[in-house]
């Protein structure tokens, strides 16, 4: 573990002053629970102003929400408990498994409402006339913490969204370019995408979370649509970067390899796109612009073909590049950012669809549902006087780690630290607060342990358990204007508090036994299942949506493999997949656009295509595909020449693509096959 950097420190101080401004606040009015104000500071707080704001907004609706349902629910359900549990476990789920479909910070909200109701409501149900004073205190002071670690977070020393922003897309960048540096000089294309490179789609779920908060940044709302612009060609690069290693890996294995002249042209590209001084981008067109009218005839047909691909593809990297460079000069620039023309107009950049598993969304729901039921009913059999404590904390375990594939070790995590807290809650109720008689003493007690725990909070692998121990540790101290600590009542409530969590611990061993093996196979046959659809025309969608469901689930697939030692899963290759969608797509388009055998014909592939994929499916394994589609691919070719040899050039670029993505490492079509591509030079744009 690293020393706290001064940014951590900082951070921690206006987080402690914004807690201690609210405790303050909250005293003063003399709210029913004040802690709860200095606690909300806590959850919400984070190094950037904007992501404050944000996450302080979605805690004050969703708060607002689940208050609202509290004081719906209890009145009408107070005199028949089991139903009122069952409202209230359904409740719960519901919400939850509507923030597990919005993968932004906006799905906060959900969650929050969705737990927010055991909280508000349980504790009242042996007194529901004071349902309504209860909900109202609980959003007072909510609003309350929320507002003083915005004001504090905007006012002291802001960190504006802007530069981090800025740093993570710099940093996407060299990455990227470190692939493409591999692909263009340094012997790196290959057929099939490194793991290590396949990881940059699952990063772009970073950049997601940190554009849906521009907006709440003063500084940052004039960058959103450039933001955007700018996520949407990142995705872009990743197939792109793929399709040109597979052609050079193509160009490699031929007889006469990579065209010297190409070379020099890929290490300006690579040189270019690292900013060495000595490359130039008037440098990488002219290049550019003199090999795409070179003929290459000596080369074999198909070679030709190969060379004009590749060549397509620099052509689009280039200007996606290009896109990337300027854009991230208008999101630096700020408020004086201008209008912005961009380069790539080849096609339509990658979407912003969302691909969602709703069988395992549903099973995670419904384990909360069923733990947070069964929990309400142990508790009215029972009759346990602090129950309401032992279902509130295993509704709010089992909600905050749903969406985990192994929720088990953080709900441990959740149980030690909450332990943890609680002896230095003991400490400050029993030992320390009766000797303090002025607020100025106070605040002098808790900075040296909220100041350590503030600086974790800055730094993802403790963050989690930084909030833990500062929100639970201000929660069961319990602060109140008069001091009245009973060590019964304390003890009885840190048991329905550790009950609860280590309910819900041995509750998700029990329910949710399988780790991410299950989650990945799932989503491997989700692209499967996808590609089976869209040729057989199930799916009539664009590029644009199709390459971002396709992306957004490898984006999910990534961080799961790198858990598995599954060698069957260790073939997938997301980005070839993504690329043959594509080509599906414009040869459904083109077969109802062609007409006579050419048509006929690419429906027949299509069909075959789609068996195949079923297959897959049916099977869950990687099924290799039969020659027979080859054989299939290379006749639909030879037909679409013969009969559309200048109409049909989208069609005939989507079967070269088609080809190379489902048989990479097949030889090209024979010359006696191909006798009729002897002219046809094609700039191909259809991968």
């Amino acid at each position: 573990m690293t020393f706290p950097t001064w940014r951590d420190w900082l951070f921690s101080g206006k987080a402690f002053l914004a807690s201690m401004l609210a405790l303050y606040i909250a005293l003063w009015l003399d709210l029913q629970r004040p802690y709860w104000a200095m606690a909300a500071v806590y959850v919400v707080a984070n190094p950037l102003a904007g992501a404050t704001s944000s996450k302080g907004l979605y805690r004050a609706l969703g708060t607002l929400l689940g208050a609202s349902a509290a004081v719906f629910f209890v009145p009408l359900l107070v005199n028949a408990p089991e139903l009122l549990s069952l409202a209230v476990a359904l409740w719960t789920g519901t919400l939850l498994y509507i923030s597990m479909l919005d993968r932004t910070p906006r799905s906060y909200v959900f969650m929050l409402a969705g737990y927010s109701l055991p909280l508000i409501a349980l504790p009242t149900v042996g007194a529901p006339e004071t349902i309504f004073d209860t909900a109202l205190a609980r959003c007072q002071e909510i609003i309350l913490g929320i507002t003083c670690a915005s004001v504090v977070s905007a006012v002291v020393f802001p960190t504006s969204l802007s530069t981090a922003f800025q740093v993570r897309i710099s940093s996407w960048l060299a990455d990227a370019g470190a692939w493409a540096n591999d692909i263009l000089r340094r012997g790196g294309a290959s057929p099939v995408t490194p793991f290590n490179r396949q990881k940059l789609a699952a990063d772009i779920s970073g950049l997601d979370m940190m554009i849906s908060q521009l907006g709440y940044d003063a500084g940052t709302r004039e960058i959103v649509r450039h933001a955007r612009e700018l996520r949407g060609r990142l995705m872009m690069l990743l197939p792109l970067f793929s399709s040109l290693a597979d052609r050079l890996h193509a160009l490699k294995a031929t007889e006469g390899g990579i065209p010297a002249e190409i070379q020099p042209l890929l290490d300006d590209i690579a040189g270019w796109m690292e900013g060495e001084e000595n490359a130039s981008l008037q440098q990488v067109e002219d290049g550019l612009a003199g090999l795409q009218k070179l003929e290459h005839s000596h080369r074999a047909q198909w070679d030709r073909l190969l060379i004009s691909s590749a060549l397509a593809r620099l052509r689009e990297i280039v200007d996606v590049w290009q896109d990337c460079l300027t854009l991230r000069e208008q999101i630096a620039a700020g408020r004086q950012a201008g209008s912005w023309k961009p380069k790539f107009r080849h096609r339509r950049v990658v979407g912003r669809a969302r691909y969602h598993d709703y069988g395992m969304i549903l099973f995670a729901t419904g384990s909360a549902v069923a733990a947070t039921l069964l929990a309400s009913l142990i508790w009215i059999e029972t009759g346990w006087q602090n129950g309401a404590g032992f279902v509130m904390m295993t509704a709010v375990a089992c909600s905050f780690f749903a969406a985990l594939d192994r929720p088990a070790p953080m709900i441990l995590s959740m149980f030690i630290w909450c332990a943890v807290s609680l002896v230095v809650s003991f400490v400050y109720v029993f030992a320390i607060l009766p000797g303090i008689q002025s607020y100025e003493m106070l605040v002098v007690v808790f900075a040296v342990p909220f100041l350590i725990l503030g600086t974790l909070i800055p730094r993802p692998q403790y963050m989690m358990l930084g909030m833990l121990l500062a929100v639970n540790t201000a929660s069961f101290v319990a602060l109140q204007n008069r001091y009245g600590a009973d060590f019964t009542t304390f003890a009885n409530e840190a048991i329905a508090a550790l009950a609860g969590i280590g309910f819900a611990l041995v509750w998700t061993q029990v329910a949710r036994p399988f780790g991410a093996e299950i989650a990945a196979r799932r989503l491997v046959r989700a692209g499967w299942s996808d590609l089976a659809e869209t040729a057989a025309g199930e799916r009539r969608q664009d590029h644009e949506s199709l390459a971002g469901r396709m992306l957004d689930r490898l984006g999910q697939l990534v961080p799961r493999l790198a858990a598995l030692e599954d060698r069957e899963l260790a073939k997938v290759d997301g980005f070839a997949e993504v690329r043959l969608g594509f080509n599906i797509l414009v040869l459904q388009r083109e077969r109802r656009r062609l007409r006579g055998a050419s048509a006929a014909a690419i429906g027949s592939l299509l069909s075959e295509i789609a068996d195949f994929f079923k297959e897959r499916v049916k099977r869950g394994a990687a099924l290799q595909p039969p020659e027979a589609i080859r054989a299939s691919v290379d006749r639909t070719l030879r037909i679409l020449l013969l009969e559309h040899a200048e109409r049909g050039r989208e069609a005939i670029d989507a079967l070269v693509g088609v080809r190379r993505g489902l048989f990479p490492d097949a030889p090209g079509p024979s010359e006696a096959d191909s006798a009729a591509l002897s002219s046809l030079l094609l700039p191909l744009a259809a991968e």
